[in-house]
Parts: C-alpha cells; structure tokens; sequence
C-alpha cells in the first residue's frame, strides 16, 4: 500500500464527521467552490464553473495531503445530513519561493447557509487535536488579508497573529500559528 492509499480515519465532534472526501462528494464540493463568496477565500480565489474541477480536485487530494499519517482534506458532515456542507483541511503548506519551511496548515470553507453555526470552529478544534496527538509541533492558518470571518475563527482557536506573511502560496496572506502545548 502507498501513502495514497492509506485509510485515513474519520474525526467526530459533537456536531460533525469530518471524513476524506469521496467522489460521491462531488456535486456538493461543486456547489460550495462555485460560490464567489466562498471561492474568494480559497487558493485560486477564483468559482469553480465545470463539476468536472470538483472532480479533479478530490482526484489531487490524496497528493495534497502529504505523507503526515493526521494530514488529509476533510469533508465536513454535520451528524443530521449526509452530504458535506463545508471542507477543512489539515495539510503541509506550500512554501513561497526563497523560503524553505516545512509547515502544516489548518484551513477551512463552509457553504453560506451554515455560516455562524460555529462548524468551522469545531472542525478546526477537532484537527488541532488532531495534528498535536499526532505530534505536529504547530500549525498554521493562511488567510486572505480581508477573511476577517477567518481570522475570528483563527482567534477562537487561540492562534497568534503573526501579522502579513508572504512565507507560504508566492503571496501576502495574513498568518496565525498555533504551538503544541
């Protein structure tokens, strides 16, 4: 078996299942990326407009992962329905040309009707468990310098600030760390 094979474990949380993402998940990852006000806030910034992206991208997923056995894209499923409402990820972070680091990210998108449910605090708080059970000494969080939404859910989790970055994705993002304790 390789590592992209590997069975990654389901995360459970009082509310959700945070599970690897499936083909099957395809029509609801589409639904939530081609939304602008979602789409704004992911790497590219720009709306899926074809479900075959939705396709390709949980195609990559097991490369975008990395090798940490904690890491994985995660679909969040609240308990009371069956298809993903969001995404929340714990992988390596790509470092900015010129940079060489060796970081794990948390990060999350959720579908506009569930926002201020508290889900994308909950699923980050399961992955910080997670990645520190696991041993990742810390964790950062990316944000576009204007995801004020983000960066409320970064300060919930008690991650510090470190202010404009452009360490990580070849841009400036607005960065949080997160220490083991």
């Amino acid at each position: 078996m390789t590592w992209h094979d590997r069975v990654v474990p389901s995360v459970k949380t009082p509310r959700l299942t945070l599970r690897p993402f499936t083909l099957d998940d395809t029509d609801a990852l589409f639904d939530l990326m081609s939304r602008p006000e979602v789409a704004r806030w992911s790497g590219r910034g720009v709306p899926m407009v074809d479900r075959q992206e939705a396709v390709e991208r949980i195609e990559r997923m097991p490369v975008r992962r990395g090798d940490h056995p904690a890491a994985d894209v995660f679909a969040v499923v609240p308990h009371d329905v069956e298809a993903p409402v969001g995404m929340a990820v714990l992988v390596p972070v790509p470092s900015s040309e010129g940079f060489d680091r060796d970081d794990h990210e948390i990060g999350w998108h959720l579908h506009p009707d569930v926002w201020g449910r508290g889900y994308a605090t909950e699923a980050a708080k399961a992955l910080v468990e997670r990645a520190f059970t696991a041993g990742i000494p810390e964790l950062y969080a990316v944000t576009n310098p204007d995801n004020v939404r983000s960066q409320a859910v970064c300060a919930r989790l008690g991650m510090t600030d470190l202010g404009l970055r452009h360490d990580w994705y070849d841009r400036e993002l607005r960065a949080f760390r997160l220490d083991r304790p």
